[in-house]
């Protein structure tokens, strides 16, 4: 399956779930690293997505509820939000 046709299933997953463009974007990216790294910090994934760290962590808990696939946990706020995502 190429990388094209799996990204267009994720956005079409995604967009049923009722996630907004920077939702599907979001959970994407989670989807794509989740099996490399267990923890995101909003910041880093915030420069790779050209979006804020705000935006980010505004945008997790629905992304959270949305993938099924993916366990999406809060996990500390020493120097912004880190997320622990496993698959």
């Amino acid at each position: 399956m190429s990388t094209v046709r799996s990204d267009a299933v994720a956005v079409e997953s995604a967009e049923s779930a009722g996630l907004s463009a920077k939702q599907s974007r979001i959970l994407r990216y989670l989807r794509e690293h989740a099996a490399d790294r267990t923890y995101f910090k909003s910041r880093l994934i915030a420069e790779d997505l050209d979006l804020s760290a705000k935006e980010v962590g505004a945008n997790m808990s629905a992304v959270a509820d949305a993938a099924g696939d993916l366990d999406i946990e809060k996990w500390g706020y020493s120097s912004g939000t880190t997320w622990m995502v496993t698959a």
